[in-house]
Order: structure tokens, then sequence, then C-alpha cells
């Protein structure tokens, strides 16, 4: 029982957990620096449709809600994709520094915020762990540090170094569930001759080690599903990346099962496919934080 109040413990099976998401990436062959190269321009559609503006919405809203105005504010946005949340961040007034590695969506970005003045979006193109936050002059440089959904945040250490950025506030989502895919979960039983099983994801590890070292934060999870239609050929193309993220190769014979499956189980060239989860916000607050060490 001692461990669970022990940082040390989780740090190191955070950091130690094989099915964090980054390591399931890489184990797949997945560069996360380049994972979402091919899907720039539909995840920029998306991004910027009403759907998508409706979520950015939803989200800086929340956080506008918990006292923090966005006029002349200083944020830093980690994976900033085409601009999701780094264009309505500029909308609202706020002066934003935007990194981004993927070529594909640095082009679809620039594009975005093009309409903003030069120094109210900056974009910087080198991978966030390969700064040096006191050299590049970042140290409790930024109001607000942003980071949504981005593989920069995969264990504790991860997480300080992004706080050593924040002056006063630190946003992180990530998943807190698995990724439901109703194709996936259809045919991973044509492929490994056993049921799916969704196994926990690491947003555990963040609320409780910053729990345990005594952050004040408001945290918030959200469900969240879509619903597309794909070909059939589209659809198992799909599965194959999507089972490849999971770390499943599929030969010759695994393909043709689950061509099979599709041909049988979906007689017109329209497969529904269900996806999305649970998704984790955490709003960390570095004053008080500083305040609590100060007092002590």
């Amino acid at each position: 029982m001692n461990d669970f109040f022990n940082a040390a413990v989780w740090e190191k099976a955070w950091k130690e957990d094989s099915d964090t998401g980054i390591n399931k990436m890489r184990s797949a062959g997945i560069d996360p620096t380049r994972a979402f190269d091919q899907k720039a321009k539909t995840f920029n559609e998306q991004s910027f449709s009403e759907e998508g503006r409706k979520r950015s919405k939803r989200i800086l809203n929340w956080i506008e809600g918990q006292g923090i105005p966005f006029e002349n504010l200083s944020v830093l946005d980690i994976g900033a994709a085409t601009g999701v949340f780094s264009v309505p961040f500029a909308e609202r007034g706020a002066r934003v520094t935007a990194i981004e590695t993927s070529l594909p969506q640095v082009e679809l970005l620039e594009t975005n915020t093009a309409k903003f003045a030069e120094d109210q979006v900056k974009i910087v193109t080198e991978p966030f762990e390969n700064i040096d936050v006191q050299a590049e002059g970042w140290g409790q440089a930024f109001d607000l540090v942003f980071v949504s959904m981005c593989p920069v945040i995969h264990d504790w250490d991860s997480v300080e170094k992004v706080l050593q950025c924040a002056k006063k506030f630190c946003y992180l989502s990530m998943p807190a569930s698995p990724h439901e895919h109703s194709l996936v979960k259809e045919v991973w039983p044509l492929v490994t001759d056993r049921p799916y099983q969704a196994k926990q994801m690491e947003f555990g590890y963040l609320l409780h080690l910053l729990y345990l070292k005594g952050y004040a934060y408001e945290s918030l999870i959200t469900r969240e599903t879509k619903t597309t239609e794909l070909s059939k050929e589209a659809a198992l193309q799909e599965a194959i990346t999507w089972l490849g993220h999971h770390r499943l190769t599929v030969d010759g014979q695994k393909k043709q099962l689950i061509a099979d499956y599709l041909e049988q189980t979906y007689p017109s060239d329209k497969v529904v496919i269900h996806e999305g989860g649970r998704f984790g916000k955490v709003l960390i607050r570095l004053q008080d934080q500083n305040m609590y060490t100060r007092e002590i």
C-alpha cells in the first residue's frame, strides 16, 4: 500500500510501461514526429470543419472558464498540427508559439495562420524533445503551455520539461481509455483467435503523479465519438493500419481473412466505422504551486 503514495515507483512504472502510446508507436515502427504526414490534409479538413471548430471551442471555453483570459496571453502550443488550437487562440487575442515537426502539417499551419500579424503566431519546426529550454530562454516564458494529444508527453520527465516552460498554467490532454474502433474490434478475433481486450491508458499516471507532487489542477474526462463510412478497400487498409498500431503484423493470409469478412458482413461497398473513446484534460495552476512552495 505504501507504494501507492511513492512517486518514484509511479515514475518508474510509467517510464517502463511498454503499453504507453509512444512505446506502442515505436514498436510498430512508427516515428511519432512523422505519424501524421500522410493524414495532414484529412486532419486539417476535420479540424476546421464545423464539428472540429465546435470541439476546439468547447476546450478553449473550458480553459477560459477556469479564469484564464486569452487577450495578450503568451501560449506555447506543442504539437500544433495544422493550427487546430493555435488559430482559435490567436483569434481570441493570444500570442502563440506553435511547435510542429510534420512538414506537411507545417505547410498547412503556415497557410492557416497567414492572416495573423507576423508577431502573433511564431512557428517552430524543431522537435520539442530537442529544445534546450533554458538555452532557448523558454524557462517560465509562457503564460500557458498547451499540449493536446501529443506524444511529447510519455513519462514524468517529459511532463517536467513541459512544466519548465510555463509561468502560470499548463494544459495537458491525453487518451483516458484505449481508442475504440469498431472495425478493429470486429476483426481482432480473426487475426488473434481471441477476443479484443482493451488495456488502461497512461492518463492515470499523470493525474496520480500531479497529486503526489502537490500540484493544484482541474481535470475533466469526456467521451467523444465519430462515425465514418469507408469503401471495403479503404476499410481493409484502415484495419491493417490500426492493427499495426497494436503491434499486430497482417500477413497475406490474415489480410485475406479480413477481406473475406468485409465482403460477407458488408454486402454494399459501405463499411460503417464507429470510433472514439474517453479523453482526459488537466489544467495545472503553476501560480498556486509556486505560492505553496514559497509558504513552505
